[in-house]
């Protein structure tokens, strides 16, 4: 697997692809998705964490899209996941943990050593490959609409 720091001009389809998936998958359909926000949001961020937000190659296939950030939460300096994304015909096949082994990279050398995510409740595949990589449910936010996990490095 390669990694590579998404350009917006070169990878925009396929990030609006992925991201339109993911929120298929997540909250079952794409109403609340807004294409030119997450443009805006994407090449601020990419300014900001170029190394954690990456498009995912396989041969000359993209096959998922990492988005990485550090924030701060409840006064300490966190790792945060925004987006970990495979194509469905690669999911299950082992390439989740090489995403996850990207982002304790990232996240190491950003010298944090706890990382974050939200999840859909619904979304119990995610969940399960969450637990599997050793993260812990630290509780339900959004009036239940998502679940914070932590992961330590």
């Amino acid at each position: 697997m390669r990694f590579e720091t998404i350009d917006i001009d070169k990878h925009r389809n396929q990030v609006m692809e992925f991201r339109r998936d993911s929120f298929r998958v997540s909250f079952g359909n794409i109403s609340n998705f807004d294409e030119q926000d997450y443009i805006n949001w994407l090449k601020q961020k990419i300014k900001d964490f170029p190394g954690g937000f990456v498009i995912v190659e396989e041969g000359k296939k993209c096959i998922g899209q990492l988005e990485l950030s550090i924030r701060e939460y409840e006064g300490k300096r966190i790792g945060y996941v925004h987006l970990y994304y495979l194509i469905p015909e690669v999911r299950r096949k082992g390439k989740g943990k090489e995403l996850n082994e990207y982002a304790t990279r990232f996240f190491k050398e950003n010298k944090v050593s706890e990382y974050h995510l939200r999840v859909s409740p619904t979304n119990t595949t995610a969940i399960n490959f969450y637990h599997k990589i050793g993260m812990e449910e630290a509780g339900e936010e959004m009036e239940g609409k998502v679940i914070r996990m932590k992961g330590y490095i």
